[in-house]
């Protein structure tokens, strides 16, 4: 069940965002011939009266078509509906609506949760939701659901203190024992762990943390509001923050980048933990996809914007076959990046080694 409500969650931001840009298109009277959630072979198809819906078998995306690009298209060159057409403030909009859909989204979803679960107020330690089959924790005795109240003796205050002070000594100790205390089911344990190094020789234990919380209800709507607002941008700063590390230091945050299987798999255990996580973790999801899209590379939004700007830059756009060969090569190289993620992963999952085994 967990499973499916995370694949669920990531079909509803893929829809929210193509949504924002077919939206966008419609309010501004701007044809759009075709709304595609997903790629490849149709399994569903409905004809509307200008616009053609379809559910693709690929669920790596999802795009909105305009008759600009459809060759069988009888709608003249010269039409002013047409997206080409348009001033480029107003196609502007249409390309960076569906990353302001995925923000909008995130926020709603964190009001989702603070009016249905309460507030979290922060406490010390980190709660344990995942551990890795096979990992250094897995073998120390570390359990899901497991609370870790200090390492190496020194007490974890509340997140995010407590996360950044946990990795950066985890990091610390490659094959080095470390002492933990944890909570168990209202019991209290020490163990101790010892940390596998990594390729670039840094500790790992396997395991996903989670901030340590205890919820309560809003006081009123303007607690709502607020709570949300600050939960979005720490959210958004703590995204925008990991991309940067990940460019930063390609090498070594590459192996940490997850694709559609993983980003599921995490969803379901965060399902089974607590189903109201799922709008934290949805959000989360949600704010990753609006940056992803908005970074200035082919295929993505963040592309289409670069091409806008050096139309604007050189009083035309650039010629039709070159955008084409670009958003081609780019489209591709996502497909296939996409492809090696789904096969990594799902090789990775605990099931799938076992039957290796």
């Amino acid at each position: 069940m967990g499973v499916l409500a995370a694949i669920g969650v990531l079909a509803l931001l893929i829809f929210v965002h193509e949504l924002g840009h077919f939206l966008a298109a419609r309010w501004q009277g701007i044809r759009a011939n075709r709304f595609s959630i997903g790629f490849g072979p149709a399994l569903l198809k409905y004809q509307g009266a200008e616009t053609e819906y379809a559910l693709r078998a690929i669920p790596l995306g999802g795009y909105v078509g305009f008759p600009d690009d459809d060759p069988e298209s009888d709608i003249p060159l010269d039409d002013p509906d047409l997206l080409r057409n348009r001033p480029l403030f107003d196609r502007a909009i249409v390309i960076s609506a569906g990353v302001i859909a995925n923000l909008v989204l995130a926020y709603l979803l964190l009001m989702g949760q603070v009016a249905t679960a309460g507030i979290q107020d922060l406490q010390p330690g980190l709660r344990v939701p995942k551990v890795e089959v096979g990992s250094a924790a897995s073998q120390a005795g570390l359990e899901a659901g497991d609370l870790i109240l200090s390492l190496g003796g020194k007490p974890l205050t509340p997140a995010p203190g407590a996360t950044e002070a946990f990795i950066a000594q985890v990091k610390q100790s490659a094959n080095r024992p470390l002492a933990l205390t944890l909570e168990r089911r209202g019991e209290t344990l020490d163990l101790t762990l010892t940390p596998a190094p990594d390729e670039a020789g840094a500790g790992k234990i396997g395991v996903a943390l989670v901030p340590n919380v205890e919820q309560r209800r809003a006081k009123n709507l303007g607690e709502v509001f607020s709570y949300s607002a600050s939960a979005f941008e720490r959210i958004t700063v703590l995204t925008v923050q990991g991309f940067g590390q990940l460019l930063s230091n390609f090498a070594t945050s590459a192996q940490q980048v997850a694709g559609p299987v993983k980003i599921v798999e995490y969803g379901a255990s965060i399902a089974q933990n607590n189903a109201a996580n799922l709008f934290q973790f949805g959000a989360l999801i949600s704010v990753n996809l609006a940056i992803i899209n908005i970074l200035p590379l082919p295929a993505l939004d963040g592309g289409q914007l670069v091409f806008l700007l050096i139309e604007g830059l050189l009083g035309k756009p650039l010629p039709n076959r070159i955008q084409t060969n670009i958003m081609q090569t780019g489209l591709a190289l996502l497909l296939g990046l996409g492809v090696v993620l789904i096969v990594r992963d799902t090789a990775n999952l605990a099931f799938v080694q076992e039957l290796l085994q």
